[in-house]
């Protein structure tokens, strides 16, 4: 699924491997909008399935102290907000359960009607769980967020129903691949791949609270060739394992 920026033409491809529910992608979301915004960079958000199957799990108190100094790093180290609905509402929600399908069917959905919409879900899925303290694995929680992103009520619960069981199933197979393929070793993963084909793993960890310095440095790979015996600026060829 692709989000295409409005350059004629795209000279490398941000692969972003993520999972709603996952805390650190939360941290990168500022730096996933900040690349959307590169001229020429399409970004493609690949579903992980974190939390599906045998590792959904209901929201307890074992769980909210795990995540409490996650989260707090994640504040810390990026400025990302974190609500009292989410820290003191959601949190202890022990009726609540922590699924990664239903949004990344939401996600699927969203683009399936509009690109880029797939990313923008992807955002205000976040913010919905983060900020807003909402169940994000809730079907009728995330029609409302579809509406709220513009999208026809109806289009998008047809969209979500196809979408929904095997479509995503195999969406989170093909992403969880891709992460084998480029070495990564969980979420968030990224992967740019150059129009020559070759791509390499980006090491996310140093560019935390820092988009417009990232964004700059996206923009170096996909700017004109550089001339003979200038040295190229690359980030480091190890992925983050957060």
């Amino acid at each position: 699924m692709a989000a295409v920026n409005d350059a004629p033409n795209t000279a490398a491809t941000l692969h972003y491997i993520f999972d709603p529910m996952c805390g650190w992608c939360y941290a990168v979301a500022p730096l996933v909008e900040a690349a959307r915004d590169v001229p020429g960079l399409q970004v493609e958000i690949h579903g992980g399935g974190m939390m599906t199957g045998a590792n959904r799990r209901p929201i307890t108190a074992q769980w909210r102290e795990y995540v409490k100094p996650h989260d707090l790093r994640i504040a810390q180290l990026t400025g990302q907000p974190f609500g009292e609905r989410y820290l003191e509402g959601l949190l202890r929600d022990t009726g609540a359960t922590m699924d990664s399908e239903p949004p990344t069917t939401a996600i699927l959905a969203a683009e399936a009607l509009r690109a880029g919409g797939g990313l923008d879900m992807a955002h205000r899925v976040q913010q919905a769980h983060y900020v807003e303290g909402r169940r994000i694995a809730d079907v009728d929680v995330l029609n409302t967020l579809a509406v709220e992103l513009g999208f026809d009520a109806e289009a998008f619960a047809s969209a979500f129903a196809r979408l929904s069981g095997e479509a995503t199933s195999q969406h989170i197979a093909a992403s969880r691949q891709l992460l084998q393929r480029s070495g990564g070793q969980g979420f968030p993963t990224f992967v740019l791949a150059q129009a020559d084909g070759s791509a390499s793993r980006i090491d996310i960890s140093p560019w935390f609270g820092r988009a417009d310095e990232w964004k700059a440095q996206l923009a170096t790979f996909v700017a004109p060739p550089q001339a003979a015996g200038a040295a190229p600026t690359v980030c480091g060829p190890d992925g983050c394992a957060i």
